[in-house]
């Protein structure tokens, strides 16, 4: 996730609960859709719709923090 931000995102787990938080329950929800959904698709449910919009919108966040910081260092 946003390989240009690297560095940034290793600085902000460091010095930002939040973000490590934040980070750290996108990943956890990334893998536990990709335990439950199927090669097939066959493990694709409600469940897993509803977690992939919650990641979608970590993302998002955590998008909008590595913005901001990247302002603050300009």
């Amino acid at each position: 996730m946003f390989p240009e931000y690297r560095e940034l995102i290793s600085e902000l787990k460091e010095s930002n609960p939040r973000f490590r938080s934040l980070f750290d329950k996108h990943n956890a929800l990334d893998h536990e859709i990709s335990r439950l959904e199927q090669p097939d698709g066959s493990g694709y449910c409600e469940q897993v719709a509803t977690m992939k919009k919650e990641k979608l919108k970590l993302k998002e966040t955590l998008w909008q923090m590595l913005k901001e910081a990247e302002a603050g260092q300009a």
